[in-house]
């Protein structure tokens, strides 16, 4: 069977987002209501109720073989900071975790001397797109900008990860031309960029260009929620198919690791039918098989 790590997931003490349709709470069954009234499907009813516990994740990790994964967060389930700490000290061997922080805050030093120095967060992860990250609640924010340019500075002086959401194509937080300017300026700090930049089913060309833009040395990619943005095509996903022989022409197999976007994505599809359409889509080999669902990630995030 083949090892996995899933490189992008969530644990979720209890549903607290922020947004641009403003607070976001679980109401019970897994849903969840914007403070416009809309309501959706956040987590599968069966992981839980409000939140998405530790236990939760490795319950699924189990059940489809998985052996680690990377908790990632951001305010579309808002910020889990403390739970995400708990939950890597409590199963060290089964998750590492990024923190995540506002960096308009008033006091953001004195938060990041939380996550960073004494909660041991060795990642930092930035949501920015306009529907649940930064850009939702604040005005457009240049991804090459002084105020980013300061997390970063920040990260390559503790020696951080960065992982990047930076939304969906044609949005004011999709900046893979500023992001990639940024990235030169700190060869030493290994960016990820997350979801392989959202692409949607008509966006293959816009993929390729900012894919060649960010074919950079210290720049990997994760595959999380591909499949799902690609709605309401569903398995095995040929769209999707297409943006990964796209990826692998231009950054490389060995650039891009396996992930879920779990629990949420579970709402939509099965954890095998995620693996199946890559591991069954004849576009990698073996051995990339095994750099995209485990070594990669094990090397970016586990120091493997």
């Amino acid at each position: 069977m083949k090892r996995i790590i899933d490189a992008h997931a969530h644990v979720v003490q209890y549903i607290a987002g922020f947004t641009s349709r403003g607070e976001l709470r679980g109401v019970g069954g897994g849903r969840a209501r914007y403070a416009d009234g809309s309501e959706f499907q956040m987590l599968p009813p069966e992981v839980g109720e409000y939140g998405a516990s530790p236990e939760d994740l490795i319950k699924i990790m189990d059940q489809n073989g998985v052996e680690r994964a990377v908790l990632l967060q951001g305010q579309f389930f808002g910020f889990q900071n403390e739970y995400t700490a708990m939950a890597v000290k409590k199963y060290p061997h089964r998750f590492v975790g990024a923190g995540s922080y506002d960096p308009f805050c008033n006091k953001a030093e004195g938060v990041r001397h939380r996550l960073f120095k004494e909660l041991g967060f060795k990642a930092v992860k930035f949501e920015v797109s306009n529907g649940s990250g930064l850009m939702a609640y604040h005005p457009p924010i240049d991804l090459n900008g002084e105020v980013m340019n300061g997390c970063y500075r920040h990260a390559a002086e503790n020696g951080l990860t960065v992982v990047m959401d930076i939304g969906r194509p044609r949005n004011c937080c999709w900046q893979p031309d500023n992001l990639a300017a940024a990235i030169k300026k700190y060869p030493g700090v290994r960016f990820v960029i997350c979801h392989l930049l959202a692409p949607q089913r008509t966006d293959g060309d816009l993929l390729e260009e900012a894919l060649q833009k960010l074919a950079l040395p210290n720049v990997w990619f994760d595959l999380a929620s591909l499949a799902a943005n690609q709605q309401p095509e569903a398995y095995p996903y040929p769209t999707a198919v297409g943006h990964l022989k796209r990826a692998k022409r231009i950054v490389g197999a060995e650039r891009l690791m396996f992930g879920t976007d779990m629990p949420g994505n579970l709402c939509r599809d099965s954890y095998a039918h995620l693996t199946d359409y890559i591991t069954l889509s004849g576009v990698f080999t073996e051995a990339e098989l095994e750099d995209i669902f485990y070594n990669t990630a094990l090397k970016v995030y586990f120091g493997g």
